[in-house]
């Protein structure tokens, strides 16, 4: 029988994403209806470690809903990854009167909180928060939105200055194994090629392409390319050899890097924060444990986390084939 849970620990944990802060907003609200006591934990496992907890109530949240970042802050601990340093995190959490865990974060984060619940059998609900929607059991990962909104602004404004000079400009994305962001920010840029870890391009085939591009009258050309696509040991090596065989080119570089990862959250962000939060918390209260929340078909479904840490977030087919197809 599971224990009765009194009292919950939020903490955020990995790489920051907008809408983390909407979804502590969420789990600590959702606390208040139900009438039990929440505790914020400062840096993530690392502050679980060393007891860095603070009492959260309604008012403790208010105005963050549209606030990017994490207000608990992040922090990666390899103290964490210790026997030791798990049972001092533990030994804090039973110290404090805290029964139940909600784990803002990706598959490193799940995989602490997997490893953490096997140890002590402490239960531990996960919320999905990385811009790179690459986590296994939901459609859209917290901040996956608003970082297309942000990336496809990027290319916008790009495409302004490429146009105006003629130029073909390669645009690296975050993504470091899964090409979501560059391929859904792709289509929504009108790019004229998507390079993502998930297919193998070649060489070769980018060359015809934009060979092609040019023969068909365009002027100017964006290449959307997530970081971790394998066509080149990165993006400027790339350019360069593109140059050397497309000497008609003039080629620009443009690194969005992490302004990918700031700014407001989206409505939709904000939206599925709450909601995943609420389910959360109430999994939790229902006796639950070890699961992640997330969307699947556009409802709030649980996961196992080892599946979520485990299965693999597929590239959408059709999305690829549109892609193509809108680039003739």
């Amino acid at each position: 029988m599971s224990k009765t849970i009194k009292k919950v620990g939020v903490l955020t944990s990995g790489g920051d994403s907008p809408g983390m802060n909407a979804a502590i907003r969420s789990v600590v609200r959702t606390c208040a209806y139900h009438n039990i006591e929440c505790a914020g934990i400062y840096r993530g496992y690392q502050g679980m470690i060393e007891g860095d907890f603070i009492p959260m109530g309604p008012r403790t949240v208010h105005n963050i809903i549209n606030k990017g970042g994490t207000i608990l802050k992040s922090a990666r601990s390899k103290e964490f990854m210790t026997v030791e340093g798990r049972k001092k995190a533990y030994d804090h959490l039973v110290n404090a009167g805290i029964d139940g865990l909600v784990v803002i974060g990706g598959d490193g984060s799940f995989t602490g909180a997997e490893i953490f619940n096997k140890e002590y059998k402490f239960p531990v609900m996960g919320i999905p928060g990385t811009i790179d929607n690459d986590i296994f059991g939901t459609s859209h990962t917290l901040g996956y939105d608003t970082a297309l909104n942000t990336v496809v602004e990027c290319i916008d404004k790009i495409r302004d200055t490429a146009s105006s000079h003629n130029r073909l400009f390669f645009v690296e994305v975050m993504g470091r194994d899964a090409g979501h962001i560059a391929l859904n920010a792709g289509i929504g840029g009108g790019a004229e090629e998507i390079l993502i870890p998930e297919e193998e391009l070649g060489l070769e085939r980018l060359l015809e392409s934009l060979k092609k591009s040019k023969a068909s009258g365009k002027s100017s050309s964006i290449v959307v390319i997530a970081e971790g696509d394998k066509i080149g040991k990165n993006v400027f090596e790339l350019k360069d050899y593109v140059e050397a065989n497309l000497p008609e080119y003039d080629i620009r570089v443009s690194v969005l890097g992490h302004m990918q990862r700031g700014g407001a959250p989206s409505c939709y962000d904000r939206v599925l924060a709450s909601r995943l939060g609420v389910k959360a918390v109430e999994s939790l209260l229902e006796g639950k444990s070890n699961y992640m929340v997330g969307m699947i078909n556009d409802k709030v479904a649980i996961t196992p986390l080892l599946q979520a840490i485990k299965g693999k977030s597929e590239i959408d087919r059709e999305l690829l084939r549109v892609s193509e197809i809108m680039s003739v």
